[in-house]
């Protein structure tokens, strides 16, 4: 069985995130400002089914998938690019890969306690944010 990645999730630490928006070409005033938000994530989880939401003052993304299925994706919540986005289990860890415009795009998630870790990546760039989870 899977980890359980059901829940609100609230940002606790977040590194570098401003170096991976300027790897998709994110222009400076929307990196200052989403830089100093704080995100919080709320997902619902059936089985490989997935409904997630990232939630901020600025802006919202929402995203559902099924594991192992790949989909197109529009990143409207950063760069608004096309990208096939493919997300599959390595264990308990999500792993997502996005082909389009820029090359090792992506993300991974996993749980470690009450901590959900997610890294982004893009290029050579890579960001690592932790969320709690809310009680």
């Amino acid at each position: 069985m899977p980890a359980d990645y059901n829940g609100r999730w609230e940002m606790v630490s977040s590194e570098n995130f401003e170096d991976v928006m300027k790897a998709l070409d994110i222009d400076f005033a929307t990196r200052k400002i989403a830089c100093h938000l704080h995100q919080t994530k709320v997902i619902v989880q059936n089985g490989d089914r997935f409904e997630t939401k990232t939630l901020s003052t600025f802006r919202n993304y929402e995203v559902d998938f099924t594991v192992g299925q790949e989909f197109e994706e529009q990143t409207k919540a950063l760069d608004n690019r096309k990208v096939m986005t493919l997300v599959t289990w390595d264990g308990d860890q999500l792993v997502c890969v996005q082909k389009g415009e820029k090359e090792n795009r992506g993300w991974k998630q996993w749980i470690v306690g009450d901590l959900l870790h997610v890294e982004i990546t893009v290029l050579d760039k890579v960001c690592r944010q932790v969320f709690k989870k809310a009680q």
